[in-house]
């Protein structure tokens, strides 16, 4: 199922397939240093997450005027309609808009969104049916102050066996808090199961080395899964919650539990983002040292 409520993640998709190759060969650090590279190639990208300068959301503008953005906005069914004259300077598709604008919510990459006003991207979505206007600015001071993304070094102990139950009463939705400060609906699929070094015993992997967790997921509409988490270390020395996406599990439910691909949410590059907030049960009680930790600026 697509989650009404996540942002998009930038960045490669779900590493492998389930089951995936053995995570301490040779070639598993160099692909995890792949990743990391592309993750912030991504994120640093003219309209990446780094470039969000604004969230409006119209039923907080019912006048139908945006902050800093022409034209005029309103919510209208399943659409949202724009009315702008040419000295407004906003285009639709590539062509200067005269008059009026029947827009969809954008489901690709904000570079890709059908409206924009120079270089910015102006970006439609929904959100448990209210209408907003995101408005995407490469020249943002988060694009320019951003240096990289701290994240741990490749260690195989934080690539672990996982196996998917999904519910068996099917899909499950519960109100979290939201980073705007709002409360939205989060689609969950499923529990997935997995166990991890445990602390005292760092060199450890087998049953006595070990401590076992679950995370509720939800699932993509590729198969593949999605967990907001927090753990030991959030807030301290990572982030305070942040995402896994673990490859879609096969028949019998196994998939790879990758921590060293924990990603940062997108509302840690742009306070405009509306990232949901680990469900319950799903606060780790230990510290994940792998991933991505924190955002670097300077």
């Amino acid at each position: 199922m697509t989650n009404p409520a996540k942002d998009p993640v930038p960045g490669p998709a779900p590493a492998g397939p389930a089951g995936s190759a053995d995570p301490a060969a040779p070639g598993a650090a160099g692909a995890w240093r792949r990743w990391h590279e592309d993750r912030v190639a991504a994120v640093s990208a003219p309209h990446g997450p780094l470039a969000l300068v604004g969230t409006y959301w119209l039923e907080d503008h019912p006048e139908g005027r945006l902050p800093d953005i022409p034209g005029r906005w309103t919510a209208d069914g399943d659409a949202v309609v724009l009315t702008a004259a040419p000295e407004d300077g906003l285009t639709v598709d590539g062509h200067p808009l005269r008059g009026e604008a029947r827009l969809a919510a954008d489901s690709g990459p904000a570079g890709a969104a059908r409206v924009a006003y120079g270089e910015r991207r102006l970006v439609v979505l929904v959100r448990e049916g209210v209408w907003g206007v995101r408005d995407f600015d490469p020249a943002s001071g988060a694009r320019r102050a951003f240096r990289s993304i701290e994240a741990t070094a490749y260690d195989p102990r934080w690539s672990v066996p996982g196996r998917f139950t999904p519910y068996g009463d099917g899909d499950r939705s519960v109100r979290v808090p939201n980073a705007d400060g709002r409360r939205r609906g989060l689609a969950l699929g499923g529990e997935l199961a997995f166990s991890l070094p445990s602390p005292e015993s760092p060199e450890g992997m087998g049953p006595d080395g070990e401590r076992e967790f679950t995370l509720q997921v939800s699932v993509e509409a590729d198969g593949s899964l999605w967990a907001v988490f927090a753990d030991g270390t959030s807030g301290e020395s990572s982030y305070r919650f942040r995402f896994l996406r673990p490859a879609a599990p096969d028949a019998r439910g196994r998939t790879t539990v990758d921590f060293n691909r924990a990603l940062l949410p997108p509302c840690a590059f742009a306070d405009h983002f509306v990232c949901p907030f680990p469900p319950p049960g799903n606060t780790l009680g230990a510290p994940v040292e792998a991933g991505e930790r924190r955002l670097l600026t300077g």
